[in-house]
């Protein structure tokens, strides 16, 4: 006798799941809890095989029929039911497994080893805020040239001209990767040349004027302030080196006999160790300042690091 909603809504559960069935092969698999799976028992090749079809109230009675009255189609089109099920939920896994998103961190994290960790902590902000949002979960097979243009021209609308080509070139880099792993075979970001808007030159000024340089130097030579900057502003002309390397130097990386400053490749953006050679001048800073911050870890720590010792100078 063929099932109805109240028949089912007052099934009792007994110790062992039991059967209820329904019409064509659908039937209900009552377990001891309670749960009421909906399944259809079929044949394929002379083979007894069962289709799980969903759980009552979940997939409602007219969802459970619909369903079964599909797989009946699909036999007569000599598709075995159970198996095109599987097969789906294997495409489906791997296109979650191959998604932009999935690749790109699989990216990062193979190329995180030769980047500073600000680097790559910027690259992965950047891929997290402006494109998985909206590519993040599309196979990666699938984006289109118009897709990643969609998504530059997202970052463009906001004025962030320059973030819009640093990103699309990371992403292009991740479709490089993609491509070499076997998981796609083209790069849409190279369709995107002269589509984005191009980035302006901003021209900082700088001191070219002889005097004015020397007017400069001797402003940082008399700069009356804490001890440690003075020598920091001193050596920076004398180093070239950015800001914040300078800011980070250890003693440790200091050889006065070789006149070298090593500056270690974890700090290095390329990785590598950079050497700077120290002039006499610098060397003569440098022990100006080595009793002051010598004691510790950095040459220029934090003011509450030395405090205790400004007594000195």
């Amino acid at each position: 006798m063929a099932l109805t909603d109240i028949k089912i809504r007052s099934i009792k559960p007994l110790e062992k799941a039991f059967k209820v069935t329904d019409e064509k092969g659908l039937h209900l698999l009552v377990k001891p809890n309670g749960s009421k799976y909906w399944r259809f028992k079929y044949r394929y090749y002379g083979k007894e095989k069962q289709l799980a079809i969903g759980v009552y109230p979940e997939v409602t009675l007219a969802q459970a029929r619909a369903k079964r009255d599909e797989a009946r189609k699909q036999l007569a089109d000599d598709i075995d039911p159970g198996a095109l099920k599987q097969s789906n939920k294997r495409t489906k896994k791997l296109a979650l497994e191959n998604s932009f998103e999935a690749i790109a961190r699989e990216w990062h994290v193979k190329n995180s080893p030769g980047w500073t960790a600000d680097h790559g902590e910027r690259i992965l902000i950047g891929l997290e805020k402006d494109i998985f949002p909206w590519l993040g979960k599309k196979p990666i097979a699938e984006i289109t040239p118009p897709d990643m243009l969609d998504a530059a021209r997202r970052i463009e609308r906001r004025g962030a001209i320059e973030t819009a080509h640093r990103i699309i070139g990371n992403c292009s880099k991740v479709f490089t990767y993609a491509i070499i792993t076997g998981r796609t075979e083209r790069n849409p970001c190279a369709d995107l040349r002269g589509a984005l808007t191009p980035v302006r030159s901003k021209h900082h000024a700088s001191i070219t004027d002889p005097n004015k340089i020397g007017d400069l130097l001797r402003a940082l030579e008399d700069y009356e302030g804490f001890f440690p900057t003075k020598c920091a502003l001193r050596l920076a002309p004398l180093f070239f080196v950015r800001p914040g390397e300078l800011r980070h130097a250890e003693w440790k990386e200091f050889n006065f006999e070789k006149a070298e400053w090593r500056i270690p490749g974890e700090k290095m953006k390329v990785r590598e160790m950079h050497i700077v050679p120290l002039s006499t001048q610098a060397i003569e800073i440098l022990k100006e300042l080595q009793p002051f911050t010598g004691d510790g870890k950095y040459l220029f720590p934090s003011i509450r690091m030395i405090l205790p010792h400004t007594t000195r100078h």
